[in-house]
C-alpha cells in the first residue's frame, strides 16, 4: 500500500542480487512463458541501467530473449511500441533480441 507514510523512492540503487531476483519470478498463469514473464516484469520495474544488467544475467543463465507472449510477440515487439523506451529496446537488440515483425 502506498500513501504519505510510504514516499516514492526515485533513483534507488539496485544490487546485483536484487536484479537477479527477477530471474526467479514465475508467471501466475502456466500458459504464460516464464522467460517472457521475467523480461516483462524486469522491464516494468527497472531503470534502463538495471535492466541492462538483468538482460546480461538473463542471457548468461541460458534464458530466451525471444520468448513470446500469448499473441506470439517478443518483449522487444512490446517495448518497440513504447516511445520512451528506446534505451530498453537498444539493450535488448544489443543482446540479440529480435522482433517478430517483418523486416526486423
Amino acid at each position: 500500500m502506498s500513501g504519505p507514510d510510504k514516499p516514492k523512492v526515485i533513483g534507488e540503487e539496485w544490487s546485483d542480487e536484487r536484479v537477479k531476483s527477477f530471474l526467479a519470478i514465475e508467471p501466475y498463469d502456466q500458459a504464460i512463458d516464464a522467460d517472457y514473464n521475467a523480461l516483462l516484469k524486469a522491464y516494468q520495474a527497472m531503470r534502463a541501467e538495471d535492466f541492462e544488467r538483468f538482460v546480461r544475467f538473463f542471457s548468461e543463465s541460458g534464458r530466451d530473449l525471444n520468448a513470446v507472449d500469448e499473441q506470439g510477440e517478443t518483449i522487444l515487439d512490446l517495448i518497440a511500441r513504447h516511445r520512451r523506451s528506446t534505451a530498453y529496446a537498444d539493450i535488448l537488440q544489443a543482446a540479440g533480441a529480435r522482433t517478430t515483425t517483418a523486416g526486423s
